[in-house]
């Protein structure tokens, strides 16, 4: 099959990738788990954060080709627990970095999170949010050509498309956030702060996404 017969028309396609990029560039609790991350762990920490909020977006978009997005929009409870495992999940998080060593001495040494882990928190942090998948499930439709294929596979296209763009964004939000707090880690106490900060600001995320009752 034809690269054009798996795409949306052209001046579709345009419209779609502005009101994607408006979408992306719209602060979120992705946007801030990659900020905070570049903020308590480093540029890299950042941008690995990045990826695997793209890493998880893949998971949504496979799950709406499965019609497990559906499912969740269809059945209240299978929602509210992924939902609350979610929250759950962010204020763990948190919860242990604000109870991080407390000692001058120790916060000049306090050991960065691995890179893996990060990765692997930033993929969770996206899946277990199922408003993500509701999201596609009521966003990427609307820009469906049925004459230009199959809706199933414009609908994947179009995930693909709008989680590429939003990692490009993340990127650049890591780096815009971790140059701004270089010279701060140089600083002993300021080291201790920025992990705590970071720590407060999952466990924000985490209460706000436990309380969320908008479908």
């Amino acid at each position: 099959m034809a690269l054009a017969g798996l795409m949306p028309a052209a001046h579709t396609l345009a419209l779609f990738m502005a009101a994607a990029l408006v979408l992306n560039l719209t602060p979120g609790p992705d946007m801030t788990y990659v900020a905070a991350r570049s903020v308590s762990d480093g540029r890299r920490a950042g941008v690995v954060a990045a990826f695997g909020i793209g890493a998880g977006t893949l998971v949504h978009i496979a799950a709406l080709a499965l019609g497990l997005a559906a499912l969740l929009a269809a059945v209240p409870l299978a929602y509210d627990v992924l939902r609350i495992a979610g929250a759950l999940y962010l204020i763990v998080i948190g919860a242990r970095l604000l109870v991080l060593p407390r000692r001058a001495a120790a916060a000049s040494v306090l050991k960065r999170s691995r890179l893996r882990a990060i990765f692997a928190q930033a993929v969770l942090t996206n899946v277990l949010n199922p408003k993500v998948a509701l999201f596609f499930l009521a966003f990427l439709p609307q820009f469906v050509d049925p004459p230009a294929g199959p809706a199933l596979v414009q609908i994947v296209v179009l995930g693909l498309l709008f989680d590429v763009q939003g990692t490009v964004v993340n990127v650049a939000v890591a780096l815009l956030a971790s140059s701004t707090t270089h010279r701060l880690r140089a600083n002993a106490r300021a080291v201790s702060l920025l992990q705590r900060l970071t720590g407060a600001i999952f466990v924000t995320l985490g209460a706000k996404l436990a309380v969320a009752a908008n479908r």
